[in-house]
């Protein structure tokens, strides 16, 4: 035991002075230091792991960041399709968000990824040839959908809420077809997301519920084998998941499974993660999960666009490093293990928006965001979304909490899905 923990100690102290690392610049072919580093990560298995366990990623971006000129390695060095080494490392499933009509008049993205349901296939397919699942992710808006914002697709601003119903049902319906059309293996829908208190720019509980339904139906329509989820957020405020469960079941929503997002800095305890979720799966028999979460291995900035974490007033509770990233990730996993059998798994968010360019070319990275969609948003989106994304618009705000460093090659904490299943102690 006492050799273990010096070894351990070891490599958090290592992982910690990597973790400042702007990334690494092997040439392609050579032997990349994170597949000899890998074997100094440490990862505690993770009790009541099934052989389902859900092991997931939301990659949106992916696209973008690709016609943007973002090339990703493996741990080799070597060029490799990032689907290939997602699948390597232990994923199992692709998490895709879904827009209406993410451009403006003349066919300009907004950013984000500019992702429509074309996009959505682009990804389901890559994902499925490489044995993963997907998780298609409905916003029922043509930008980010968050607790903040639920703003109406442009198309559907002006309908009776009976044709919105119609709609909402025909978009998913029609965009799930096309998907199964091209042989993507779909797992799971989201119908919504965030939407802890509006859907479609509807915020009483009653609309709301019916917008869920008619959601559900079209996805029960097109398989009835493909689960249903629900996706909330905040679940640090007491009482919130149980007041709408408790809402969701009054009012006879149609649904498969609970799920949250988790980001450390802001969503309090891992603790009582586990209890809310626990809670719900008890309470209504649902399947439970983590429908987004990550962490920071670096504070730096890669591409000039200021990062979400970590900033002033946040606490978090990991080292910014390598070891601290891995650590966030599998005590997430291991909280939603905690819950027992209704506990499906994690998607880690957005592990490979990373730099299109450094920081020091900042102009140029503005030039590229603009025309690829590969920032978190274009100038672009002010006309549908002035208040957010039309004064703040620019680069990824996670390039710092990503599994690949800024040039692409994958950090040893994209290993933490595979190890958790196992363990993993660092090699003397």
């Amino acid at each position: 035991m006492k050799s273990r923990i010096i070894v351990l100690l070891a490599a958090v102290i290592v992982w910690s002075g990597i973790g400042s690392s702007t990334g690494y610049a092997a040439a392609e072919g050579e032997k990349y230091v994170s597949e000899l580093q890998a074997n100094n990560l440490f990862v505690k298995k993770v009790a009541g792991m099934n052989k389902d366990f859900i092991k997931g990623v939301d990659v949106s971006s992916i696209i973008a960041l690709e016609n943007s000129g973002v090339t990703f390695y493996n741990a080799s060095g070597k060029r490799q399709d990032i689907f290939t080494t997602l699948k390597q490392a232990g994923v199992n499933y692709v998490r895709v968000r879904i827009w209406n009509d993410p451009y403006n008049a003349y066919g300009n993205g907004y950013g984000g990824g500019n992702n429509d349901v074309q996009k959505a296939i682009q990804i389901g397919k890559r994902a499925t040839a490489n044995g993963m699942k997907l998780l298609a992710d409905f916003h029922y808006s043509d930008f980010w959908a968050d607790p903040a914002k639920q703003k109406v697709p442009k198309a559907w601003a002006n309908l009776s809420f009976e044709a919105k119903k119609a709609k909402l049902y025909g978009f998913t319906k029609q965009s799930l077809q096309a998907m199964v059309r091209e042989g993507i293996d779909i797992g799971m829908v989201q119908v919504g997301n965030e939407t802890t208190g509006a859907i479609a720019g509807e915020t009483d509980w009653k609309k709301m519920s019916q917008l869920f339904n008619e959601g559900s139906r079209a996805v029960r329509e097109t398989n009835r084998d493909i689960l249903v989820a629900l996706h909330f957020t905040n679940p640090e405020t007491p009482g919130r998941y149980s007041y709408i469960a408790e809402t969701l079941n009054k009012n006879k929503v149609d649904y498969d499974v609970f799920a949250s997002s988790y980001y450390p800095f802001w969503h309090g305890t891992l603790h009582n993660l586990s209890s809310v979720l626990k809670a719900v799966a008890d309470t209504y028999g649902k399947k439970v999960m983590v429908a987004e979460t990550s962490y920071t291995y670096t504070a730096e900035d890669g591409d000039g666009h200021e990062n979400t974490a970590p900033k002033s007033g946040q606490t978090l509770p990991y080292p910014i490093s390598v070891q601290g990233q891995a650590n966030a990730v599998r005590d997430v996993m291991d909280a939603v293990a905690k819950t027992g059998t209704a506990g499906l798994g994690v998607f880690y968010w957005e592990p490979a928006w990373i730099p299109v360019g450094p920081k020091t070319q900042l102009e140029k990275n503005k030039t590229i965001w603009e025309t690829y969609g590969s920032g978190w948003a274009s100038s672009y989106a002010a006309e549908y979304d002035p208040e957010d994304a039309g004064k703040w618009y620019g680069g990824s705000a996670v390039d710092n909490q990503a599994l690949f460093d800024f040039n692409g090659h994958p950090l040893p904490s994209l290993q933490v899905f595979k190890y958790a299943e196992t363990g993993h102690i660092p090699k003397k």
